[in-house]
Protein backbone atom coordinates (compact mmCIF):
# COMPACT_ATOMS: atom_id res chain seq x y z
CA UNK A 1 0.00 0.00 0.00
CA UNK A 2 1.38 3.41 -0.96
CA UNK A 3 0.35 5.03 2.34
CA UNK A 4 2.48 2.61 4.33
CA UNK A 5 5.37 4.38 6.01
CA UNK A 6 8.72 2.98 4.93
CA UNK A 7 12.39 3.42 5.73
CA UNK A 8 13.70 6.91 4.82
CA UNK A 9 10.21 8.36 4.30
CA UNK A 10 9.70 11.94 5.41
CA UNK A 11 6.88 12.32 7.92
CA UNK A 12 5.18 15.11 9.84
CA UNK A 13 4.43 14.80 13.53
CA UNK A 14 0.67 15.17 14.01
CA UNK A 15 0.78 15.71 17.76
CA UNK A 16 3.17 17.70 19.92
CA UNK A 17 5.76 15.89 22.04
CA UNK A 18 6.55 18.61 24.62
CA UNK A 19 8.88 16.38 26.66
CA UNK A 20 11.08 16.12 23.54
CA UNK A 21 10.58 19.83 22.65
CA UNK A 22 8.79 18.89 19.41
CA UNK A 23 5.63 20.55 18.20
CA UNK A 24 2.89 19.33 15.92
CA UNK A 25 4.09 19.83 12.35
CA UNK A 26 7.74 18.97 13.00
CA UNK A 27 9.31 17.14 10.06
CA UNK A 28 11.38 14.00 10.53
CA UNK A 29 12.85 11.06 8.63
CA UNK A 30 12.06 7.42 9.34
CA UNK A 31 15.39 5.78 10.20
CA UNK A 32 14.10 2.41 11.42
CA UNK A 33 10.93 0.39 10.81
CA UNK A 34 10.15 -1.94 13.70
CA UNK A 35 6.89 -3.18 12.19
CA UNK A 36 3.95 -1.74 10.22
CA UNK A 37 2.89 0.47 13.15
CA UNK A 38 6.13 1.45 14.95
CA UNK A 39 9.01 3.57 13.72
CA UNK A 40 12.16 5.34 14.83
CA UNK A 41 12.07 8.90 13.51
CA UNK A 42 14.95 11.38 13.46
CA UNK A 43 14.29 15.12 13.62
CA UNK A 44 17.15 17.30 12.37
CA UNK A 45 17.75 20.99 11.80
CA UNK A 46 18.46 22.51 8.37
CA UNK A 47 22.17 21.71 8.78
CA UNK A 48 21.33 18.02 9.22
CA UNK A 49 22.15 17.91 12.93
CA UNK A 50 19.74 15.62 14.80
CA UNK A 51 18.03 17.19 17.79
CA UNK A 52 15.57 14.37 18.58
CA UNK A 53 15.16 10.68 17.79
CA UNK A 54 11.86 9.15 18.88
CA UNK A 55 10.06 5.87 18.68
CA UNK A 56 6.62 6.74 17.28
CA UNK A 57 3.45 4.96 16.21
CA UNK A 58 1.95 5.27 12.73
CA UNK A 59 -1.02 7.27 14.06
CA UNK A 60 1.39 9.94 15.32
CA UNK A 61 2.77 10.55 11.83
CA UNK A 62 1.59 11.80 8.45
CA UNK A 63 3.62 10.59 5.48
CA UNK A 64 4.88 13.41 3.23
CA UNK A 65 4.53 13.12 -0.54
CA UNK A 66 6.61 15.11 -3.03
CA UNK A 67 5.12 13.77 -6.26
CA UNK A 68 1.59 13.94 -7.70
CA UNK A 69 -0.76 10.98 -7.65
CA UNK A 70 -0.41 8.96 -10.84
CA UNK A 71 -3.54 8.76 -13.00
Amino acid sequence: MKDTIQLLDVAVLNESQPEERLQKGSIGTVVEVFDAENFLVEFADQRGIAYAILSLKAEQLIKVYSEPISA
